[in-house]
């Protein structure tokens, strides 16, 4: 074959720009690409040696190699797989350099990721991604086993390429790069090293690089003696592609602390293998505690991909939900296509298969550790736990397996103890109907809280809240077991569910009459604290206390309430109930005063106690805390 020139088509040229200046974010990808390239050629080497023994020479293995020349500026790639025949060469980096057409141009341009070409394995668009540092190319390439001559392709990526026969050249593929003046950095050992260790480090071929070494002198005032050898720069071990029974755990501890940069120990590993339609394997780590990365959803995630060894991305975000961002570790698929850039998944079809099945093992494990590893799983969700309800919200489909996972405290467990909802539901009095709970800010004042005093006195347990997102994802949870959540602090309480019939009446009978008769009472409240309250009426809650402070049903919550504060996000003003009980001394001194002395302005100062004291109950400060404590001050003076 005499030496030909062939001119780029115009939209070539356009994707010959595409290419080097818009497809990739990092220049130093062009490396993982041309490894990529030399791994695949090999793998089509083996793969042909298996009906065609002539190919491959007794003992000899895959191998790639990296040549750095200052002197030249130049850095060649060079594989001995299967190399190139004419033809090839022209179908392979024809896709772009004679075949390219406008359709695959304008798909390149929208990345299309479900119609899109495939396009790993393939030469055309990875190979050039060397012209985004290189102001000229050249190949030198000959087909194993079929007898045809070497050939060489050159380009500048301009305007036109060469293609022509050459004597010799061993079997495979090298790829010269004749760098440009700002890209130098990649003749240097050190950034090479960089480079492979980060994106291939994991290729099962030895990638080389003849290294110069300077041993000291033997002798004193002897020239120091220098000698170039081949240095392996990958590992080619995958931790995650040998068996569990070959790794230890300072294997496992070595590896996470390699990509997570945690010199922790990991709380928990998950070495799972994917088998079936979809197969891919996957490392991944709980972290023993949280970081600041994992508690806000635009930082970064913690899965690397990799697809067949060739590392794609260290935050791939698409591999779990947002509410599982605290784990790390590193999926490595063989299904996965991929775009031109290796950048985006190109069949979402398959991504969603493996993102099912992370989900459903990541689960699967916290639900075993919670059940066998209880001390771990109660460190776990006191640093993961706020992250993981976030679940409740967007993950319908494991709805019933999140909640499985929630653990709370309440007002009958230790401090630093929590329960699960199905050990709260096996602790329930045979009478009590569903499940309840109080949402705040701190256990004390939650468990000291006057809404406590009925379920206390008939010993129900309450979960306490206290995440703000608790009471946000409330509504979501609906009920455990086919029982009800609900709140002790919102709308009517019914604990009488189970009571017989003359019982309910007669409950009915006695609230009737407390109603009459302090009516007044209850109106004359109502007028005074208008600005304060919504309503003021008789509590089935209170036992020992005088009055609380509860929410209409359709209330947002207080938790609710503090969460769109912190995002800055407008409150529409809610006005609370007062409950009071009629039982208490004081309601009663109040409805005697009542009926004695109407306008005793007495009344109105015991009102704003009243209200008052219902805030700090609950935590929260009087509306006018200088005027509630000298109304307190004017009580004991008057008891004095």
């Amino acid at each position: 074959m005499a030496k030909r020139t062939r001119k780029f088509k115009t939209e070539v040229q356009q994707l010959l720009d595409l290419v080097v200046h818009s497809l990739y974010s990092k220049k130093e990808i062009f490396l993982r690409e041309l490894i990529s390239n030399a791994s695949d050629a090999i793998d089509r080497l083996r793969f042909e040696a298996l009906t065609n023994d002539a190919l491959l020479q007794e003992g000899e293995d895959g191998r790639i190699r990296i040549d750095a020349d200052k002197d030249a500026r130049t850095l060649t790639v060079r594989d001995n797989g299967i190399g190139m025949n004419a033809h090839e060469l022209e179908q392979n980096i024809g896709t772009i350099a004679s075949s390219g057409t406008r359709r695959f141009l304008e798909e390149l341009r929208s990345h299309k990721e479900e119609e899109g070409p495939e396009f790993i394995g393939q030469f055309g668009v990875g190979f050039y991604s060397a012209f985004m540092v290189a102001e000229k190319v050249t190949l030198v390439t000959r087909r194993a086993g079929d007898g045809q001559p070497a050939l060489r392709w050159t380009s500048s990526g301009a305007g036109n390429y060469t293609v022509e026969e050459i004597a010799e050249a061993p079997r495979g593929t090298a790829i010269t790069l004749h760098l440009r003046e700002d890209a130098a950095e990649y003749l240097e050992e050190p950034r090479i090293r960089e480079i492979v260790r980060h994106y291939s480090d994991y290729i099962e071929y030895p990638i080389v690089m003849p290294v110069v070494r300077t041993k000291p002198a033997d002798e004193e005032g002897a020239e120091p003696a220098t000698s170039t050898e081949d240095e392996t720069l990958n590992s080619m071990k995958p931790i995650w592609r040998k068996p569990k029974a070959e790794i230890s755990d300072e294997d496992y501890t070595a590896f996470y602390r390699h990509i997570s940069h945690d010199y922790d120990k990991p709380l928990h590993v998950i070495h799972y293998v994917a088998e079936g339609a979809t197969e891919f394997r996957s490392l991944l780590y709980i972290p023993s505690r949280a970081s600041l990365d994992p508690l806000l959803p635009e930082q970064r995630h913690g899965l690397h991909l990799y697809v067949r060894n060739v590392f794609i991305n260290d935050d791939f975000r698409d591999l779990l939900p947002d509410y599982l961002r605290f784990v790390r570790g590193v999926v490595d698929s063989s299904d996965l296509p991929l775009n031109v850039s290796r950048e985006m998944l190109q069949d979402q079809s398959v991504l969603r298969r493996i993102r099912k099945s992370l989900v459903a093992k990541i689960l699967s494990e916290l639900a075993s550790l919670q059940e066998k590893q209880a001390e771990d799983y109660s460190a776990f969700f006191e640093n993961f736990g706020r992250i993981l309800k976030e679940g409740l919200h967007t993950d319908t489909a494991n709805h019933d397996k999140l909640k499985d996972l929630l653990r709370y405290p309440t007002n009958k467990t230790d401090p630093g103890r929590t329960l699960s909802l199905r050990e709260y539901v096996a602790r329930m009095p045979q009478d009590q109907k569903a499940i309840y709970f109080i949402a705040g800010e701190h256990a004390a004042t939650l468990a000291a809280s006057p809404v406590l005093e009925v379920f206390r006195s008939r010993d129900f347990e309450v979960l306490f809240f206290l995440d703000p997102i608790d009471e946000w994802i409330a509504p979501r949870l609906g009920e455990y077991d086919g029982k009800k959540i609900l709140p002790v602090d919102r709308g009517t309480l019914d604990l009488d569910a189970g009571e017989d019939e003359d019982t309910k009446k007669k409950k009915e009978e006695k609230r009737d009459a407390a109603s009459r008769e302090y009516e007044a009472l209850i109106s004359f409240l109502g007028e005074t604290l208008r600005e304060h309250v919504n309503e003021v009426r008789l509590s089935e809650r209170l036992t020992d206390s005088c009055c609380c402070l509860v929410d209409d049903e359709h209330a947002l919550g207080r938790g609710v309430e503090r969460v769109m504060r912190a995002m800055h996000q407008p409150v529409p003003p809610s006005q609370r109930i007062l409950e009071i009980n009629p039982e208490h001394a004081v309601v009663r001194k109040m409805n005697e005063l009542l009926q004695a002395e109407p306008e005793s302005p007495q009344l109105r100062k015991w009102a704003r106690l009243l209200h008052g004291q219902a805030l700090l109950a609950e935590g929260a400060a009087p509306a006018d805390p200088a005027g509630f404590a000298n109304l307190v001050a004017e009580l004991m003076e008057s008891s004095a």
